[in-house]
C-alpha cells in the first residue's frame, strides 16, 4: 500500500505558476504510476497528467498540454506537478493518485488517493 499527501496549492493570479507536490509513504514507490486529477466545484473529477515509474513516459489532458509538467523523484518518493500560465478554469481541488505498473488516464483505475489540495486562480 501507499499513502499520499499533497501540498503546494494556493491562490494565484491568472498567468502565474504553482508547483504541487505529492509525498508518498509505503513500499516500492517506483512500482507505481503516479497521476494528478482535479475536481472543480460541481464537476466530476478529471484526469490531468500521469507519469510512469521512471519518468520516461508521461500523458497529459489536452487542456493542460504545454502548460503543466509532471515529474517524479523516486529517491524522495515524491511526484510533482509544475503548473504554468494558470487560467481561472484551472481552479479546482487537485488530487494525487497512484496505481501499480500500468499507465492509465482512467479515474476508476487508480487505487490510492491523497486528500487533495485547493488551487484557486483569480482573473
Amino acid at each position: 500500500q501507499v499513502q499520499l499527501v499533497e501540498s503546494g496549492g494556493g491562490l494565484v493570479q491568472a498567468g502565474g505558476s504553482l508547483r504541487l507536490s505529492c509525498a508518498a509513504s509505503g513500499r516500492s514507490f517506483n512500482n507505481y504510476v503516479m497521476a494528478w486529477f482535479r475536481q472543480a466545484r460541481g464537476q466530476e473529477r478529471e484526469f490531468v497528467a500521469a507519469i510512469n515509474w521512471n519518468g520516461g513516459s508521461t500523458r497529459y489532458a489536452d487542456s493542460v498540454k504545454g502548460r503543466f509538467t509532471i515529474s517524479r523523484d523516486n529517491a524522495k518518493n515524491t511526484a510533482y506537478l509544475q503548473m504554468n500560465s494558470l487560467k481561472p478554469e484551472d481552479t479546482a481541488v487537485y488530487y494525487c493518485a497512484a496505481r501499480l505498473y500500468v499507465m492509465s488516464t482512467g479515474r476508476t483505475t487508480y487505487n490510492y488517493w491523497g486528500q487533495g489540495t485547493q488551487v484557486t486562480v483569480s482573473s
